[in-house]
């Protein structure tokens, strides 16, 4: 397989396929830059995947590997509630309309 690719190589050089291959451009998203905005954020992430369930098999502690009153605690200590949550979304709903997650939140 060398000896082939050394033949149809041009003058000795070796021709590298994977710098053909475009890249997908990359998105980067603005992270928040205090470690208390990180967990903050990772909570809400969670919670949001999880469906606001905190405990049980399926529920965001778990899947933070927290116990849930710990996450419960951290919930606390950031001032995250369920109704916190839903209130920061109706100030946001005119955005949201605008992009068109209205509609999958209702």
């Amino acid at each position: 397989m060398i000896e082939r690719a050394l033949i149809l190589s041009e003058d000795g050089v070796l021709p590298n396929p994977l710098l053909t291959v475009a890249a997908p451009p990359i998105t980067l998203i603005p992270t928040p830059t205090k470690l208390v905005d990180s967990e903050r954020a990772l909570i809400l992430r969670t919670l949001d995947a999880a469906g606001w369930v905190i405990g049980g098999r399926d529920g965001a502690a778990a899947r933070l590997g927290l116990k849930r009153t710990t996450l419960i605690y951290k919930m606390q200590r950031h001032g995250i509630s369920r109704r916190s949550f839903d209130k920061s979304l109706e100030g946001a709903g005119h955005l949201l309309q605008e992009v068109g997650f209205v509609s999958q939140l209702q």
